[in-house]
Order: C-alpha cells, then structure tokens, then sequence
C-alpha cells in the first residue's frame, strides 16, 4: 500500500463525504432536550450506527448512558495479534446561537469560499467523517491492518459525564493500545498538530436573592439590595485589573514552552475589535494554554427592551472556569464556590450548583504513537512537521480513558484549527484539512500496524 494511493483514495472519496457530511449536519442533535428535540439526537445515532455497519462493524450498539443521551459504538476485528486502535469523535453539537446571524442555516451544509458550513461540519461531526474516510481508503488498499473500535459520544458538549461514567462502569469495552481523538485542530490550516494538552473545567451556576419580589427603584432604589448588582460585583471580583482570572487560592498556572501563538495571529483568528486589547499577562499561548481562564457565559436579568424601574429581587450566572494541567477542577470548583460566597456583598443570598466538570489533561508525547503519527503526518502534510500544541478547551473523556488505560498512548487531532469558528456563528470545516487529515490517520494506522 503506497502513500499516494492512500491519498488518490481519499481525494475520490471528498465528494460522498461532503454528502455525508451534508446528512449528518442536517440533525439538530443538541443534548440540550430542553431546547431541541431528543428525536434528533437519536436520529444522528443511528445514522452513524448504519454508516460504521456498512463498513463491516461488529457489534455496533447505542449506548445508553447515565446522563440520557447515547453513545454509538461499533468493533471492526483486525488481523490475528493485531493491535487495537479507539477512534473517538462526538455528534452532538453546541446550540446555533442565534440563527438569524448565520450567513447561511446552520443546520445546512453550504459551500463557501472553499469551506463547508453549519454547526457540528467541524465540531465534530466532521471528525466522525474524517475517521470513516480514513479506513474506507486502508479497505480500499489492502486492508485495514489493526482492530478498530469507534466510539461516537452524543453529550461531549454538556459536559455532562455521560460516556465517562459508563466506560467506567464498563471498563473493558474500549480498551485498546491506542486512542485517537478526533476532536482537536492544527494550530492553523496546513500546519499538522497534535494537540498534547487540554485545560480543565467546571461549570457553574450562581443565584443571588436579596428580596422577597421586585420593588420601584425611584421608591427603594438607593436602600433596597438589587441582586443584579450584587451578582455583577461577585463577577467582577473573579478579574484582576488587566483581565487575569483571579480565584481566591487558585495557581495561576505556568508558562507555556512549546509553540508560541503570535499575538498579532490571536487578535486576527479571534476577531478582537480595533482597538481592544487582549487580557491576562504572559504569552498568548500563557493565557490560552497554561493558565486558569473564567468566563461568565450567561446571565438572568431583564433584556433592555421591555425592561421597568425596577430593584432586583433575584439574578442568576453561569460561570465556567478553565484550569490548566497540575490543577485538580475539584480543588477548583470548591475554591470557585468559596470565592463566589466570599465576595457576595451586603449578606445577600447565595446559592451555587456545579453542572459540569472535567479534568485537564497532558499526554506523553514519547511514546511510539506520536512518532507514528509524526510520519504520517509528514507525508499528509509536503513539507511539514508535525507540531505540538496546547489547546484551552476540555474533552473530559480523555482522563477517563488515561485513568482506565494507563498503557494506552492517546493522541489528539481533528479538523477544529481556528477559521473553523467552532461554537460561534458560521462554523465551517476546511475541505482541504478533512482530505490531509484524513489521509494521515490512515498512513498512521498502517505505521502504527507495522511498529
């Protein structure tokens, strides 16, 4: 099996995958069944169960996990004494946001200056594409040269444990001697990355009651506590001056010592307003990589429009706090709670409930996986190494997998490199990316057979 046969493979098969893809997106699969239907969840499921039957998969399954929703699981046998790889990837997908700002409906896929949009074409059910593609082109040239078990979680997003907690209860079924996850990115398009570290999380809701109902704020203002405010100063108290996360007896991390991200390069993938500056202190890949980072990603109060002279009896937040390698998120969630209590002002009320957690997570870059991958990679990619990066968002399977295998070498890799906008308006995959992507995870399969 040559290398060039393996990508001729790929490249004739771009046009079903953009079809499949096309199928795939078209399910609002958000495990968020407050607001979308379970149908659709369960819809995508299947669809990917059929698809990994097609390709010969034994006993394929939808799991039912504790947390409601499913996981899809399928077994493709390898040679006598071959190896087993785990392929990982996710269906479900963060809500559109508003849909009206997309350029094109989110739950369509559309082409666009050579990129495919909607919600999920890289995050990450594009990732389920590139794995189908990558042993459809080894099926295709020889064979495919280890055992492969796919694994497809359906609430990645939530954060809500499902899949780890029954891999945990069912701790031989995705045992394996290597994992990929494919839901990381290169660094930026047409630079091959594995991604060697994810920073933790948890995720918070904080209510503040300060009155029994609303009151008129020219009668009470003045006197009265208003919850709004209260809660706005608990906000405020978790950023220093210059933006830095500040928790009470949280670390504020390390540095970062691999691959540098140049600032000019951030403001540009990440939209930053003329004008604006960045927050926090240190390198950006310091800040994004190494070093806790807290985001208010909701508050209950009043819209603008519409909104009364009226004192706040009550408000409520969502806090979500990231923490790098070397910090424990429970440690952190109790010092995010205890933080949240000790700067609620004027004795308000204060209530706080943990919906999310995970651990962060750093991988040996050692191990023969990573020079198997680098190879590949090499070849997928003309003229390229591959490089290490870190990445600021959390996959809280991975400490799972490394708990329950410490022998298994994990990798991470995936089609989220920053035009991809993933969880934001008009997300988009890069055609090219999924094709070379695609191509090195099937030339790593066949070193990794042959090592």
């Amino acid at each position: 099996m040559s290398s060039n046969s393996v990508a001729e493979t790929v490249a004739s098969l771009l046009p079903r995958a953009r079809a499949e893809l096309t199928e795939l997106v078209a399910f609002k699969s958000v495990a968020d069944f407050d607001q979308f239907p379970r149908s659709e969840s369960e819809a995508a499921a299947n669809w990917i169960a059929d698809a990994l039957r097609a390709e010969g998969f034994q006993e394929v399954a939808l799991l039912d996990t504790p947390d409601g929703t499913q996981s899809v699981y399928g077994y493709l046998p390898g040679p006598a004494g071959a190896r087993t790889v785990l392929l990982y990837a996710h269906y479900d997908v963060q809500p559109p946001l508003d849909e009206a700002a997309w350029t094109t409906p989110p739950f369509e896929l559309t082409e666009r200056d050579g990129r495919w949009y909607g919600r999920g074409s890289a995050d990450c059910k594009g990732g389920v594409i590139m794995h189908l593609l990558a042993l459809r082109a080894l099926k295709a040239n020889g064979g495919v040269p280890v055992g492969v078990k796919v694994i497809v979680e359906g609430s990645e997003e939530q954060g809500t444990g499902g899949l780890e907690r029954y891999a945990e209860q069912h701790p031989d079924l995705l045992a394996a001697d290597t994992i990929v996850i494919g839901d990381a990115g290169n660094f930026r398009v047409g630079l091959p990355t594995v991604t060697s570290t994810l920073r933790g999380m948890t995720m918070m809701r904080v209510r503040i009651d300060t009155l029994e109902g609303n009151l008129h704020s020219g009668q009470f203002g003045g006197a009265a506590p208003d919850a709004l405010g209260a809660l706005i100063r608990v906000l405020d108290s978790l950023r220093a001056e210059d933006g830095s996360t500040t928790v009470d007896g949280l670390t504020d991390g390390t540095h970062w010592d691999g691959l540098q991200y140049d600032e000019a390069q951030f403001r540009k993938d990440a939209k930053v307003m003329d004008g604006v500056g960045l927050i926090g202190s240190g390198t950006v890949a310091d800040r994004i990589w190494a070093r806790p980072a807290v985001t208010v990603l909701g508050i209950d109060c009043p819209p603008v429009v519409g909104a009364t002279p009226s004192v706040q009896a009550s408000a409520r937040a969502v806090i979500s706090l990231r923490v790098p390698p070397g910090v424990d998120a429970v440690e952190a969630t109790k010092l995010l709670q205890a933080h949240v209590e000790a700067h609620t002002p004027w004795g308000a009320r204060v209530s706080t409930e943990q919906i999310g957690q995970g651990q962060a997570f750093s991988a040996d870059t050692t191990s023969p996986a990573y020079a198997a991958m680098a190879d590949a990679m090499s070849i997928a990619y003309p003229g390229q190494d591959m490089q290490y990066a870190g990445q600021g968002g959390s996959i809280p399977l991975c400490n799972t997998l490394a708990a329950l295998y410490p022998q298994a070498e994990i990798l991470l890799i995936g089609l989220s490199e920053p035009e991809a906008q993933i969880h934001a308006v008009d997300e988009s995959v890069s055609p090219e990316e999924l094709e070379r992507l695609s191509v090195a995870e099937a030339l790593f399969l066949r070193n990794y057979a042959a090592d």
